[in-house]
């Protein structure tokens, strides 16, 4: 079995992997890195966006030993080490961008991207850029005002630090 590194959340990551592994399932079975959801194994729901190399990916479309030598950061590798939420993590609780919960990791990973690549977001670019994210229990419309006021929260901070 072929043999992976990459480093998630930071950190330095190896596993031997079969070479059909999806990043998820790595992510999840191996490393134990549970908030990566999966929704539906066909890459329409977006609950196991990651970012690699610092932009989204849905970790069911990726297989493991893609990621070779990759930088990938998963929800759990959002929030500051001393525990403080992310920006956008804590637009998210602030403005009830959740209900479940299942589909927020993809959301919010999906958002930070978002919000650090588009200076000044508007709700039409919001709705758009989270077209290939789906949630099941809301309207969205509570899930567009948190990834607003936490592109604004984002604002001034380098790339780096927003992920």
């Amino acid at each position: 079995m072929p043999t992976v590194s990459m480093t998630v959340n930071g950190r330095p990551a190896t596993g031997e992997v079969e070479g059909r592994t999806l990043l998820v399932q790595f992510l999840r079975d191996q490393l134990r890195l549970t908030g990566t959801h999966v929704g539906c194994d066909t890459s329409q729901c977006g609950a196991c966006v990651v970012h690699v190399d610092g932009r989204s990916v849905k970790s069911c479309t990726i297989l493991a030993v893609q990621a070779q030598g990759c930088e990938v950061t998963t929800i759990e590798g959002l929030a500051a080490a001393d525990g403080t939420l992310h920006p956008m993590q804590a637009a998210f609780r602030e403005h009830h961008g959740l209900q479940c919960g299942f589909c927020t990791p993809g959301m919010v990973m999906s958002a930070v991207e978002l919000a650090r690549d588009n200076a000044g977001l508007t709700e039409a670019q919001v709705r758009e850029g989270l077209e290939g994210n789906l949630c099941r229990c809301t309207g969205y419309h509570n899930i567009v005002k948190a990834v607003l006021a936490g592109a604004e929260a984002m604002q001034g901070q380098r790339p780096a630090a927003a992920e």
